[in-house]
């Protein structure tokens, strides 16, 4: 049970590292802090207050970019990478519990936080076009609070957290399933 569990919160961290990288390295590292999880070394590094204050810092400025015509593109570009890697540790951090070896976790993280990144960089341009622009703030605040429910869920109720992750995951698919179809007739 333990090795699904945590295969489960792997899969939701890293699908909210995808949506924001910053909220899920906070969540975990805190609730690391406040010995509400356990992290095995390398990743117990999430908990030391210099690292929580960096990405803190890092996660504030991408929050209020994010919210930004035009900045919010370049973020969605360089987040690419980014997310991708806290996806990956973040994964890691969770399956070593699991027994999965750390470059098949890291992999699968990689995978699963890109995968999302990619989807909502692909996004964002539609809704920047059909508002001007006006929309982006409610479209990143409502991906900001996802990746937080996302992230809590990974840690307290994982089965949720991956139920979740499959629903927005089939939600983005029909909706552009739709969008083609109309686009081609």
């Amino acid at each position: 049970m333990e090795l699904l569990s945590g295969l489960l919160s792997s899969l939701g961290l890293s699908g909210a590292a995808g949506l924001n990288a910053f909220i899920p390295l906070l969540v975990v590292g805190l609730l690391s802090r406040a010995d509400v999880i356990q992290l095995n070394a390398p990743f117990d590094l999430l908990a030391n207050p210099w690292v929580l204050l960096g990405v803190a810092v890092v996660g504030l400025l991408d929050f209020v970019g994010d919210k930004i015509p035009g900045v919010d593109h370049v973020l969605h570009v360089a987040g690419g990478v980014v997310n991708a890697a806290a996806g990956a540790v973040l994964f890691a951090s969770q399956a070593g519990v699991a027994d999965v070896p750390p470059a098949l976790s890291m992999a699968l993280g990689l995978i699963v936080a890109g995968g999302v990144q990619a989807t909502r960089t692909a996004v964002r341009p539609v809704a920047t076009a059909t508002t001007a622009g006006l929309g982006n703030p409610v479209v990143s605040t409502v991906e900001d609070g996802t990746s937080l429910m996302l992230s809590a869920l990974a840690v307290f109720a994982p089965l949720v957290a991956a139920l979740l992750l499959v629903v927005i995951v089939v939600g983005v698919y029909r909706f552009w399933s739709a969008r083609r179809v109309r686009r081609l007739t």
